[in-house]
């Protein structure tokens, strides 16, 4: 596939505080052990699409992230690691490195992403169509934890995620209305060219797009304030989709004044092309008939959807409640996308990892290389991460804990995140907290719904 891959990759998000730092941007946040930009790229891999751009903020991100690809896929992939500005938005991003691009298509995915939906199916549905962007549409997440325990500290105090409402032709091929939440404004021209739309509130933008390149560079380069692929470009794509002020194969289309047999002439042209495109005969196609005899030629351009199947993983970790909850499927009902083996207690256990008398990993738990447990301890679906000293009689519950945590005998956690190098003297009792890395809890102190961390 003559597709050029870019991975936008992001940097230190604020919504992710104070689980990343610029030592541990959000590319390279553990999920189920292994940093969340490896699932996007592995997701690439399995559809032969191992030459990528990686385009991360801030030159210290850049650093990491560089040197973690290296060293994970040195000998399997061609990684271009590109840093732009901080704060530069998806657009901005793109813009930035615009003169890599030489494809005649290009596919941008989030760094976030952690699906099995197959990249190649959305490439193909693109060229099928001929289409300006395609969309990767997936079932919306449900958030939250399983069973009545609460996991996401201060986030839950928040309104709930907001959602894409998504407007589709009756054959669910079309994007003809993208809006977050309350924007029900749809076109007139697109309502009469297609007669009808469904608005679905319960798919998700799953930020992976196929682009025609020539379009994209182009609306980057004219819309100079767009910042945002998913909330300025693709509106923008899918509103001006009758419109003649998009591109015709890489020419801008001049208002035709001349005689009528050169229009019908190019009314013939283009009719046989979108034909030659199209499937079946589209709301595009039969827009571009009804324009025959009138002074301007218009050709649509068509912005299609690709939705993946109910049974698929879909899921971006842009959110502390989303880091609980993937991390929690992958090692649980979506655990196929770990890369690991179940034992038949379907949890995992690292060989190096030491276990006390009388404690038990539950299913639906990970416990990392080289870390300690002493005895009578508990861990109920959690992960917990490498090279850990965990004393006696903990109990972990709906949790994740990094690299290097020291816990003392007798703690309590639940519904957290603990980064790294965190130690938490006996008796601490935490519920619903994100602790900071290498913050130190205090003995018998109890938290519920804080956030700690170093000033």
């Amino acid at each position: 596939m003559d597709f050029q891959v870019v991975v936008l990759a992001g940097g230190v998000s604020k919504k992710l505080l104070p689980l990343v730092s610029k030592e541990l941007p959000n590319a390279l946040l553990p999920v189920a052990n292994r940093p969340v930009l490896s699932y996007v790229v592995e997701l690439l891999e399995l559809s032969n699409l191992k030459d990528l751009i990686v385009v991360v903020e801030g030159k210290d991100v850049a650093l990491n992230v560089g040197a973690w690809i290296s060293g994970a896929y040195a000998d399997r992939l061609h990684v271009e690691v590109a840093s732009v500005p901080e704060d530069v938005g998806t657009a901005g991003a793109i813009r930035a490195i615009a003169h890599h691009l030489t494809a005649k298509d290009i596919l941008i995915v989030s760094g976030d992403l952690v699906s099995d939906v197959p990249v190649g199916a959305v490439a193909a549905t693109h060229r099928r169509h001929d289409a300006v962007v395609t969309a990767l549409l997936c079932n919306a997440p449900i958030s939250g934890p399983l069973e009545s325990v609460s996991s996401g500290g201060k986030d839950k105090t928040k309104k709930p995620g907001r959602y894409d409402l998504i407007g589709l032709d009756p054959t669910k091929q079309f994007l003809l209305h993208i809006a977050t939440e309350k924007d029900l404004r749809i076109q007139k021209s697109i309502l009469r060219a297609v007669g009808q739309i469904e608005i679905r509130a319960d798919l998700m933008d799953a930020h992976l797009y196929a682009f025609k390149r020539s379009v994209l560079l182009e609306v980057l380069d004219q819309k100079s304030a767009f910042q945002s692929l998913k909330h300025d470009v693709l509106p923008y794509l899918v509103r001006s989709q009758l419109k003649s002020e998009v591109l015709l194969n890489g020419t801008p289309q001049a208002e035709e004044n001349g005689t009528e047999k050169v229009n019908s002439q190019s009314n013939q042209q283009m009719i046989s092309q979108i034909l030659a495109n199209a499937s079946e005969p589209t709301f595009h196609l039969r827009h571009t008939l009804g324009t025959i005899g009138s002074d301007s030629v218009r050709r649509a351009h068509k912005c299609c959807v690709y939705i993946s199947g109910s049974s698929k993983y879909c899921a971006r970790l842009n959110s502390i409640q989303a880091y609980n909850d993937i991390n929690r499927d992958v090692i649980g009902e979506a655990s196929h996308l770990s890369g690991y083996s179940f034992s038949a207690h379907n949890n995992i256990i690292h060989p190096t990892a030491e276990l006390g008398a009388k404690t038990t990993v539950g299913p639906h738990c990970m416990l990392g290389e080289g870390s300690q447990m002493g005895d009578k301890c508990s861990v109920k679906r959690s992960v917990i991460g490498r090279h850990c000293r965990i004393g006696a009689n903990v109990k972990v519950v709906n949790s994740v804990v990094m690299n290097h945590v020291t816990i003392g005998d007798f703690c309590s956690i639940q519904g957290s995140v603990i980064c790294s190098n965190v130690q938490l003297q006996e008796r601490a009792i935490l519920k619903d907290c994100q602790v900071g890395a290498g913050f130190v809890v205090t003995s018998g102190s109890e938290q519920k719904g804080e956030v700690l961390a170093k000033k």
